[in-house]
């Protein structure tokens, strides 16, 4: 199999478990919903994918995963931020999380991590549909 055939399976894997996850989010009306998730989980792939295959020998591509990882936490914290209310009541955690667990299954997905991908998205999927306890 030739290098782009492989990237771009790669990047298709990581906008179907982008979307899986985004599916969720969007369906109970949630902010990042599917469209965000998938690009999230795709551009993370695209950034792995070409810090391995397009600069091989020359970068280190863990550096480039630090960096993904390092963004999406400036994304997180501007939705957990945003969702702050007068009486300290923080909402956008679980969204927070949803985009960088969705990050890590790009990075993984880009990696050719297939397998571990797949589990993490479906768990994670698995994990937002768990109804919310209310205490």
């Amino acid at each position: 199999m030739s290098p782009e055939v492989e990237a771009g399976l790669r990047l298709l894997l990581a906008a179907v478990l982008g979307g899986l996850i985004g599916f969720q989010r969007e369906f109970c009306h949630r902010p990042a919903g599917l469209r965000t998730h998938i690009l999230i989980c795709m551009g993370s792939a695209l950034f792995t994918v070409v810090s391995i295959m397009g600069f091989e020998g020359t970068v280190d591509p863990a550096r480039v995963a630090a960096g993904v990882v390092t963004g999406i936490g400036f994304i997180g914290a501007g939705v957990i931020f945003r969702g702050l209310k007068g009486d300290a009541h923080v909402v956008g955690l679980t969204t927070a999380a949803s985009i960088w667990v969705t990050a890590a299954i790009g990075i993984a997905a880009g990696a050719g991590m297939y397998i571990i991908a797949t589990i993490v998205a479906v768990v994670t999927f698995l994990v937002l549909i768990i109804p919310k306890v209310k205490g």
